[in-house]
């Protein structure tokens, strides 16, 4: 088994802004592994957030041995940006070495579309209420907050697009206090869920406040082991396959976190098509399913996905899978 890594930028369509800070790329990983015969490929998005840099999660994969399977990665790589990209390229590599889809390889059901929510980055109400209005058509809006002054923001979202279901991200940018006075308003505004309000490290005053607006776990949610620690405080979990590391763990979360009775929320960081392929199988059936990742990009995979009124499409196999 070769493995290989490269570098690669995607240019965002526009400024992309959330409470952390703003950019103009996409910076991912591709990986590449070759039994000789048959090419899997995978992509990741180093996410500072959780100490990962570009060069870091290069060198998790470079050490990796040439008799990887998904099996024996799990044990050596702990769940992040580098587990998931040759996790998902391991998937590729066996779905073309038995010349089946993956879904079928997991078990899963044939994929359909699903419709997708639509980020609006985090900026001033005016050029906010421009962009909802420009994409009023979206039946599902995500809105970046996570400040002082997101009432006014909100409300001019939903002036730009009065029809559309909105899901907002606080990106770790609330204390309980502003949950506790925002989330009344924002049910009256017909948003339908909150991600991530409060710090994942100051989270458990959500288990001594009401929810009228249900809370989903982003950043306190990476893979099977978070579970435990999120009881009584969140009501919807958040997978991403550069939290979980890779669509094998996901795929087990999605079925523990319903069995114990989350809604499930499929989410992405921003990166291409071949970031997204994936997660489109594990967003089957979902509560909301949050994979606009391509949308955002001036510039995309060979054979990107598809998005249509139907919603984001299954990966055609010359992309993955």
């Amino acid at each position: 088994m070769q493995i290989d890594v490269t570098h690669n930028v995607f240019k965002l369509a526009q400024v992309f802004t959330i409470s952390r800070g703003s950019r103009t790329d996409a910076k991912v990983l591709t990986v590449k592994v070759s039994d000789g015969g048959h090419v899997g490929w995978g992509e990741c998005v180093p996410y500072a957030r959780y100490d990962e840099t570009m060069e870091s999660v290069e060198a998790e994969i470079c050490a990796l041995p040439s008799d990887i399977t998904r099996a024996s990665l799990a044990e050596l790589l702990e769940p992040g940006a580098a587990r998931n990209a040759v996790d998902c390229a391991l998937w590729d590599l066996e779905a073309k070495q038995a010349g089946k889809p993956v879904w079928e390889l997991a078990g899963l059901p044939k994929p359909l579309p699903e419709i997708t929510a639509y980020t609006l980055s985090l900026d001033t109400p005016e050029k906010m209420q421009a962009q909802a209005a420009e994409n009023a058509f979206r039946p599902l809006l995500k809105i970046k907050l996570g400040t002082p002054d997101d009432m006014p923001r909100l409300e001019a979202v939903r002036r730009g697009a009065p029809n559309a279901r909105i899901i907002i991200d606080a990106n770790e940018g609330w204390t309980a206090d502003v949950y506790a006075e925002l989330a009344p308003h924002l049910v009256g505004l017909g948003v339908e869920l909150v991600e991530q309000p409060l710090p994942a490290g100051a989270d458990d005053a959500l288990r001594d406040i009401e929810r009228p607006l249900p809370v989903c776990a982003d950043e306190s949610c990476h893979d099977r082991s978070s579970l435990a620690k999120l009881k009584g405080k969140y009501d919807v979990v958040n997978i991403k396959l550069d939290k979980t590391g890779g669509l094998t763990e996901a795929l087990a979360l999605k079925e523990e976190a319903i069995a114990q009775g989350y809604g499930v929320m499929v989410g992405c960081m921003v990166g291409s098509s071949l970031a997204m392929a994936p997660a489109t199988l594990l967003a089957q059936g979902v509560l909301f399913t949050d994979l606009d990742g391509p949308l955002l990009l001036a510039e995309d995979r060979d054979c990107p996905l598809r998005f249509d009124d139907a919603g984001v499409h299954p990966p055609e196999t010359a992309l993955w899978g």
